[in-house]
């Protein structure tokens, strides 16, 4: 008989296996796939899932913290408090249980701040942009006993509490004021503005490149403020239209490109109790001050001044008793620049002054890698706490008396994101995310909490309540994965693949690819690059792909991939920096490198290779098309920067030089240089009102590529800003162009 099953047995086996592979392979094409472009642009997300708490403030020395959940009844934010001592969830502020002052009016809100003391919370309501981060508002005073609600400022900007909680500063109209809290009078600080001077209020580049709104601060002491007076008087001014209307209106704003005159900024301190104002000397014409920081000292206002090329950067300490001003730090590049921050992320400063102690920290990249530096407050380096071909990406918090600091770092690789804890001295070096992949981090004031938004190629987003004691412990999952993951079992979805390779001049580069839905390796597909690439970005991670386009694209028959070109963050000092003073050069380099090492698979076809991208994206997308002209079919190119002597004086000469000193690398990072070569079909796209890359950078890319011969395709939507699309029916109509420029040119 054993003779007999044994062949037996071994038939089921094999008719088993290709049952169940024949119904996995089914599965797999039965599952649902994006019935339209529609359908998918408006399905973002069920990949995206439960983002976890609105607006995580944290309260009480980091054991408690207050988000926004909308109420359903009644579709409005209210204020919750979770209290990680107890556990419990307490509703604290509702907004249909008040009203607005003097009024029947229901109460609304949309955003909030509390008072240091925690006694009460200041909300901004009727929001009204000005630039892209800023604009002014109303703003309403709660206090949290009484419940009583106070209208504080009408189209203000940047009102904030004083650390004693007993005032309210703010700007407005170009000055500078602030509310008494006990007396409900306003006091006018400031008395100096006019047309294209400000009080406590930032020109527009200063806003756009260093990505600060508020142009002032409160001393810890509530004491001063000091202040930002910007001039910019002598200023060029860019104009913009939608072109509505029989007469168009344009939309002006003060606009310096590469080499033309800066606003030029002082710093001012004002005494709130006297009304005296203190000036601090420093080199405004021909620098730029891009931070300031009250220290310890609550007498002492830390000022960082930069050249306009930005490699050489001073800090000094002022002090406003004796107003005397002193250099305590140095720091000058010959080659690159000096980052103070990093716009790509929440790490808003590398420098920080804890309250309680006479040490600052400096997030720095002058050993390679970026690290965290110790220094007495005359300047002299305590130690380097951290150390590594790594680079630490942001600190997160100090723990001043258990002289601790939490941070995030590429440590264990330039794809991922995690959290580190580390002494002072730098001892005791602990990693405390586990999970693999791209993390975000919210960290408890005291360090001992931190909530983590993470996840990975395999896992859809996840938020995570943590304490860092124990390993990093869960203590509750605050965004569950579960809605995505079910939507996954039922829908088509391809994630992304990591490769890395060596390019010829023995660069290493990181990459994902996405294949086709259906992917048959006997078949031939095109590929399209989405790429972006500007300085210290990155574009590549270990992080689950919520793109429903791009899903769309799969779906369609496409390859989609990307790379970390020369230029991005996380791979430290010199990678970085390779790009200074000629901007696309090399990541147009890496970008064609890539098409042509994806092309040696069987399967994805040479000569059908897009690249696509928005903004520096834009710039990179056309740039590539023309400097590597037989590698690329199709060039998808949204709001460009073509030239970047067209662009904003302080990040073109951060990155380039000033124009007429770097003349020749100029010239060839422009597209219009190198019109005459373009062979792609390129399709571009751009808005009037793009106040941040004017459409002037378009409109000469047109003139060239017209005067070499070369013809391509423009869309332009007056109505929108720099992303272009302004509703609904726009974003649809943009991907729509898009998709069918793909399907007509590169299918």
């Amino acid at each position: 008989m054993t003779t007999v099953f044994k062949p037996i047995h071994t038939s089921l086996l094999i008719c088993l296996f290709c049952l169940i592979f024949s119904l996995q392979h089914t599965y797999a094409q039965d599952k649902r796939t994006y019935q339209s472009l529609q359908h998918a642009l408006f399905s973002s997300g069920q990949l995206t899932g439960d983002q976890g708490p609105k607006n995580v403030q944290w309260i009480s020395d980091g054991y408690r913290y207050s988000y926004l959940e909308r109420n359903l009844q009644h579709f409005a934010p209210e204020i919750r408090v979770r209290n990680l001592t107890s556990g419990e969830d307490t509703l604290l502020f509702h907004p249909a249980e008040h009203s607005f002052p003097h009024t029947s009016m229901p109460f609304y809100f949309e955003d909030y701040k509390w008072s240091e003391d925690e006694s009460s919370i200041l909300f901004k309501t009727n929001f009204s942009p000005v630039y892209r981060y800023s604009g002014s508002a109303e703003y309403y005073h709660y206090d949290v006993d009484s419940k009583e609600i106070t209208h504080i400022a009408h189209q203000a900007f940047n009102a904030q509490i004083s650390p004693d909680g007993n005032k309210v500063g703010f700007h407005k109209n170009g000055e500078m004021f602030i509310h008494n809290l006990e007396t409900g009078e306003e006091i006018q600080l400031t008395h100096s503005s006019e047309k294209h001077l400000f009080n406590g209020r930032f020109a527009w580049v200063y806003e756009e490149v260093f990505k600060k709104t508020k142009a002032w601060k409160w001393s810890k002491d509530s004491r001063h403020i000091a202040f930002w007076q910007t001039d910019e008087r002598n200023v060029k001014l860019l104009n913009s239209s939608n072109y509505e209307g029989v007469h168009p209106t344009y939309n002006t704003i003060p606009f310096p490109k590469a080499g033309d005159n800066n606003p030029e900024v002082k710093i001012g301190i004002i005494n709130i109790e006297t009304g005296n104002k203190q000036w601090i000397e420093l080199d405004s014409k021909n620098g730029l001050i891009p931070r300031i920081y009250w220290t310890a000292n609550p007498e002492e206002l830390a000022v960082v001044w930069m050249n306009r090329e930005q490699n050489h950067m001073r800090l000094y300490f002022y002090n406003v008793n004796s107003e005397e001003k002193r250099l305590v730090l140095e720091e000058s590049y010959e080659t690159g620049w000096i980052d103070i921050y990093n716009y790509f992320t929440t790490a808003n400063d590398y420098l920080f002054f804890p309250g309680n102690m006479n040490e600052f920290f400096w997030i720095s990249d002058r050993t390679g890698f970026n690290h965290i530096f110790r220094y007495d407050y005359d300047g002299n380096l305590i130690n380097q706490i951290t150390d590594g071909d790594w680079e630490v990406t942001e600190l997160l918090e100090i723990n001043s008396q258990e002289e601790v600091i939490y941070y995030a770092s590429t440590e264990k690789s330039p794809l991922e994101r995690h959290l580190y804890s580390i002494r002072f001295d730098g001892s005791e070096k602990v990693q405390i995310s586990k999970n693999s992949g791209r993390h975000e981090f919210n960290v408890s004031p005291n360090g001992k909490f931190y909530i983590d938004r993470w996840s990975n190629t395999q896992t859809p987003l996840r938020v995570d309540l943590r304490t860092t004691q124990n390993g990093g412990d869960l203590i509750e999952v605050l965004g569950d994965n579960s809605s995505v993951i079910t939507y996954l079992e039922q829908y088509a979805y391809q994630p992304r693949e990591m490769f890395s390779f060596t390019s010829l001049n023995g660069t290493k580069l990181d990459g994902y690819l996405i294949r086709p839905h259906n992917f048959d390796p006997d078949k031939s597909y095109p590929l399209v690059l989405m790429v972006y690439g500007g300085p210290g970005s990155q574009g590549v991670y270990n992080e689950f792909e919520t793109s429903t386009w791009v899903q769309y694209l799969a779906q369609q028959g496409y390859v989609i991939a990307n790379i970390n070109n020369r230029g991005s963050s996380g791979y430290g000092r010199d990678f970085k920096k390779a790009v200074h003073k000629k901007l696309g050069v090399l990541e147009s380099e890496d970008y064609a490198t890539t098409a042509r090492y994806l092309s040696r698979r069987s399967w994805i076809d040479e000569n059908r290779i897009a690249i696509r991208g928005h903004s520096y994206g834009g710039f990179m997308a056309a740039l590539t098309a023309v400097l590597h002209p037989t590698t690329f079919k199709v060039s998808l190119v949204g709001a460009p920067v073509t030239d970047w002597r067209l662009y904003n004086s302080i990040f073109s000469e951060r990155y380039m030089g000033f124009p007429d000193e770097n003349e020749e690398n100029y010239r060839y990072s422009s597209v219009m240089h190198h019109a005459g070569r373009l062979r792609a079909n390129m399709l571009i796209a751009h808005s009037s009102m793009d106040e941040i890359v004017h459409i002037q950078n378009t409109m000469q890319l047109i003139t060239a590529l017209t005067e070499a011969g070369k013809d391509v395709d423009l869309r332009i939507y007056p109505k929108g800003d720099h992303s272009i699309a302004y509703n609904e029916q726009s974003h649809l109509l943009l991907y729509k162009v898009y998709t069918d420029y793909l399907e007509r040119h590169l299918k």
